[in-house]
């Protein structure tokens, strides 16, 4: 539901509608299942917002008939067990289910290098947030169509030619690599406010936008500014201590090679940025930010006229009048996020299928 209050010019847009075109896709693919994917859940903290996604998830779930359970362990099945504790055993017997078709673990729960080292033990073919190194190589090189079996492969998939892509449909014999579920959530979401242009080849629809990303995690911001970039946006990464730029653009000042055959690169480039948060903002079409903070906020005064906005932290890390600048602004998009979830569930249980798939 859009709606322009009072105290805004701009639309807020909730996630619902957008949603709703997502979870229409998700009953009809499971009407036609041979047998209901199994997702399991493993809780490992006391963490009371990973509790909270847990429960959604279940609900979710629940609502669409996708058989969901949820392990608890450590700090999260009893106050006398440390946090974290147990949970690469659950991870791993989970693996090892032939009847679990996805896995999801509800992170953070160490830190970043040893949450990291968890989520590559998630097996490939069971990994519905998208986290495995694997699908974060193909999603890096702009690899959009893999063949199932490449995930059992040491050796890396080819990187993409120059050549356009004909569609967003995979060739005979492969199908689409897998996804982080908040970054492509923040994508749909842009392509139902038509900041994509359809007009334009598959693989190159956010040409001509510039957008600011404020986070650079490897869950949700770096892989988002990656996707973005390589469908064509010029990308504005800010993290704590500095901005990158991110675009499949290249230099053309003083190049001898034809600018005609180089129009862009097979994948993004990241450079150093010299601009300040306020000078890209400026110039941003479009604003996502994702700061885990209650503190942070996106000044209003700093947005360029008719941006969209897009809150994708638990807090609200834009200012209260935010729409007297942005034209369109969307608060959260959780549950556009589960739905991508169980899309990639449904995608690697086709996985599975195609693929001969050894014990883990």
């Amino acid at each position: 539901m859009a709606s322009a209050a009072s105290e805004g010019k701009g639309l807020l847009l909730k996630a619902d509608p957008i949603a709703a075109t997502f979870r229409d896709e998700v009953k009809t693919s499971l009407n036609v299942c041979t047998r209901l994917p199994k997702l399991v859940g493993i809780l490992a903290t006391s963490s009371a917002p990973s509790r909270s996604y847990a429960e959604f998830t279940k609900k979710q779930c629940a609502e669409l008939g996708v058989n969901f359970v949820l392990k608890e362990t450590g700090a999260a099945l009893s106050a006398d067990l440390g946090e974290g504790e147990g949970v690469e055993e659950a991870i791993i017997e989970a693996n090892e289910d032939e009847g679990v078709d996805g896995i999801m673990v509800y992170f953070p729960i160490f830190g970043a290098q040893q949450d990291h080292y968890l989520q590559q033990i998630v097996s490939p073919f069971k990994d519905v947030e998208g986290l495995h190194v694997k699908f974060h190589y193909n999603l890096y090189h702009n690899i959009r169509f893999i063949k199932p079996s490449s995930l059992l492969s040491s050796v890396a998939p080819s990187p993409p030619t120059l050549t356009a892509l004909e569609s967003d449909q995979p060739p005979a014999g492969t199908v689409k690599s897998i996804i982080p579920c908040t970054p492509l959530a923040i994508v749909k979401c842009l392509e139902y406010v038509r900041v994509y242009n359809t007009i334009l080849p598959y693989g190159d629809r956010a040409y001509g936008k510039i957008i600011t990303v404020i986070n650079r995690s490897e869950v949700v911001g770096r892989p988002l500014a990656a996707l973005l970039s390589n469908d064509g946006a010029r990308v504005f990464s800010v993290d704590i201590d500095s901005i990158q730029e991110y675009t499949k653009r290249p230099r053309v000042n003083g190049s001898t090679e034809s600018e005609a055959t180089r129009r862009y690169h097979p994948r993004h480039v990241v450079r150093p940025s010299n601009l300040t948060l306020q000078e890209c903002l400026a110039q941003s079409d479009v604003v996502v930010s994702a700061v885990p903070s209650a503190a942070y906020k996106v000044k209003t005064e700093w947005l360029k006229d008719g941006c969209v906005c897009l809150n994708v932290a638990s807090e609200k890390n834009f200012e209260k009048d935010v729409r007297e600048k942005a034209s369109l602004y969307i608060p959260s998009i959780g549950k556009v996020t589960i739905l991508m979830l169980l899309r990639n569930l449904l995608r690697l249980q086709q996985y599975t299928q195609a693929s001969t798939v050894p014990s883990q």
